[in-house]
C-alpha cells in the first residue's frame, strides 16, 4: 500500500474528510455486483467490492469509516456534489464529469438487458420495439445510455435494483437495462430469463470525489492504482464472487 509522510497525510486528509472520518456512498442491491452491495441481515453490516476498497482507504488514512447506503448511483452523485459523503465509486459518464471528479476505474463494466422469458426477446435488437417494456435504474449512466440508444421505446426509470427486478416478476416489464455483472447474480431470482449477448455501453467504475478537491482526488487516485497493482481490487473481486472478471488495468 501507500508510504506517505504524516505531515503530506494531513494535508489530504483535511480536503478529502473535513468531518474527521471517511465518509464511504454505496449502493446496495438484492444480490452483489462489482458496483453493488449487499446488506448481511445476519451481522447488520454492508459488504461487497466497493465496501471493501473503501475498508481499505479508511485504513490508509488511519481513520473511521461511515457507510452511507443510497438507493442508485444518481442519489450517490448528488450526495458526493452537495458534501454530504466524501468518496464514492460509480460509472463514469459524461453527465456525472460535470458533477464529481473521477480518479481511475478499478473495473471495466458493460450495459446491457435482461429479458423475461415471456418476452420471447432473444437478441438485442428485438429490445427496440414500441410493445416492449423497458426499466431502468433512475439516473444512471446506464438508463442515460438506454435512452439514447433505443429508438422506438422510452426506458422507464425505477428507484432501486429491487423494485426493477420487481416490475419484471410482475409482467409490468420485459426488459431490464443493468451492468452484465450484476444480471449474473440476479439471474437466479428470475426463472427462465436470459441476459442478452452484445451490449449497449462500456465504462469503468471509478473512485470519486467531490469537485475541486484537487488534493483529495489526487490522493484516491494514487490509492487506486496501488489497490490494483497490490491485490487489493482483486480480493474484494473475488470475496463478492466475480473471480473470473478482470479487474482494470493501472494506468502505471
Amino acid at each position: 500500500m501507500l508510504s506517505i509522510e504524516t505531515a503530506v497525510l494531513d494535508d489530504f486528509r483535511d480536503e478529502l474528510m473535513p468531518t474527521g472520518c471517511l465518509r464511504l456512498g454505496i449502493v446496495a442491491a438484492p444480490a452483489p455486483s462489482a458496483l453493488f452491495a449487499v446488506f448481511d441481515t445476519g451481522s447488520q453490516t454492508y459488504r461487497g467490492v466497493t465496501v471493501d476498497i473503501g475498508e481499505a482507504l479508511a485504513m490508509q488514512l488511519g481513520a473511521d469509516l461511515e457507510i452511507v447506503n443510497f438507493p442508485n448511483s444518481g442519489a450517490c452523485t448528488e450526495a458526493l456534489e452537495a458534501g454530504a459523503i466524501d468518496v464514492s465509486f460509480m460509472p463514469v459518464d459524461a453527465e456525472r464529469q460535470k458533477r464529481v471528479a473521477f480518479g481511475p476505474a478499478y473495473y471495466i463494466l458493460e450495459s446491457t438487458y435482461l429479458v423475461t422469458g415471456a418476452s420471447g426477446i432473444t437478441a438485442l435488437s428485438e429490445v427496440d420495439r414500441e410493445d416492449v417494456r423497458v426499466v431502468g435504474i433512475a439516473n444512471t449512466t446506464t438508463i442515460r445510455s438506454s435512452i439514447r440508444t433505443l429508438t422506438r421505446t422510452v426506458p422507464q426509470a425505477a428507484e432501486t435494483i429491487a423494485e426493477a427486478v420487481g416490475r419484471l416478476v410482475e409482467g409490468q416489464a420485459e426488459a431490464l437495462a443493468l451492468s452484465r455483472d450484476a444480471f449474473r447474480t440476479l439471474l437466479p431470482q428470475l426463472p427462465g430469463a436470459r441476459v442478452l449477448d452484445g451490449g449497449f455501453q462500456q465504462t469503468g467504475i471509478a473512485i470519486a470525489v467531490g469537485k475541486e478537491r484537487p488534493a483529495a482526488l489526487a490522493f484516491v487516485s494514487d490509492f487506486l492504482e496501488h489497490a490494483k497493482l497490490s491485490g487489493v481490487v482483486r480480493r474484494a473481486m473475488d470475496a463478492a464472487g466475480f473471480e473470473d472478471e478482470p479487474v482494470a488495468p493501472a494506468d502505471r
